[in-house]
C-alpha cells in the first residue's frame, strides 16, 4: 500500500502493525521511507471509504439530520452519512444510509465529487451525492443511532452555517457542493 505525493513519486511502508481493528475502521502504526528518503513512524486510519447524503426536496428545503455523537458528547446538525460495506459501491452506500438514517429514498442520485477529509493520517474517502425526488419510507437505524430527522430551508442551512450551529465539516463541505450544483 503505497501513496503519491503531488510529483509522483511513491512512499514505501517497510512495516506496519495494527494496533485496534473497529467495525468501521482500522489504525495502524506504519514505517515508511517518504519519497524524500526520509524514514518516519505514521498512524494510520484505514477506512473503506464512505459517502455523504444532501437530500434536496421538491421546494428546495434540505435534509439534514441532529445526531447524538459520544467522542463530542453532543447532538451535531448533519447530513446524512456512512461507511460503505466491504466491496459495496458507493452509489449503492448513498441510497441505503440515506434510507437508514432518515427514512427517506431518493429517485436518484446526483454524484457531486469526493475528498479526503483527514489525509494527514486517514485514507477514508468520501463520495458527496445530491438526493432527489425523495419519497418517505421508514428509518432503520442502528441500536447506537440517536437521530432526529429536520427539514429545512436552504437560507436557514445556510444561516445554521454561518451562525456556527451546524459545525460538521463533512456536512458544511457537502452543503457548499450542494448550493453551487443547484446554482
Amino acid at each position: 500500500m503505497s501513496s503519491n505525493d503531488a510529483s509522483g513519486f511513491l512512499s514505501r511502508i517497510d512495516s506496519k502493525r495494527e494496533v485496534y481493528r473497529g467495525r468501521q475502521f482500522s489504525f495502524f502504526v506504519e514505517q515508511v521511507t517518504h519519497p524524500n528518503g526520509v524514514q518516519s513512524e505514521m498512524g494510520v486510519v484505514r477506512h473503506p471509504g464512505s459517502t455523504v447524503i444532501v437530500p434536496v426536496f421538491d421546494d428546495g428545503a434540505i435534509g439534514l439530520i441532529r445526531q447524538y455523537r459520544h467522542a463530542v458528547s453532543e447532538y451535531v446538525y448533519e447530513t446524512p452519512a456512512g461507511t460503505m460495506e466491504p466491496d459495496e459501491e458507493p452509489l449503492v452506500c448513498a441510497y441505503r444510509e440515506l434510507e437508514e438514517e432518515t427514512g427517506f429514498a431518493a429517485g436518484k442520485m446526483i454524484f457531486l465529487g469526493k475528498t479526503y477529509l483527514l489525509p494527514a493520517y486517514s485514507d477514508e474517502v468520501t463520495h458527496v451525492y445530491l438526493a432527489r425526488d425523495l419519497r418517505e419510507t421508514t428509518q432503520d437505524l442502528d441500536p447506537d443511532e440517536i437521530i432526529e430527522v429536520h427539514r429545512l430551508a436552504m437560507d436557514k442551512v445556510l444561516e445554521m452555517i454561518s451562525s456556527g450551529e451546524i459545525i460538521d465539516a463533512l456536512s458544511i463541505l457537502s452543503i457548499y457542493h450542494a448550493v453551487r450544483y443547484l446554482g
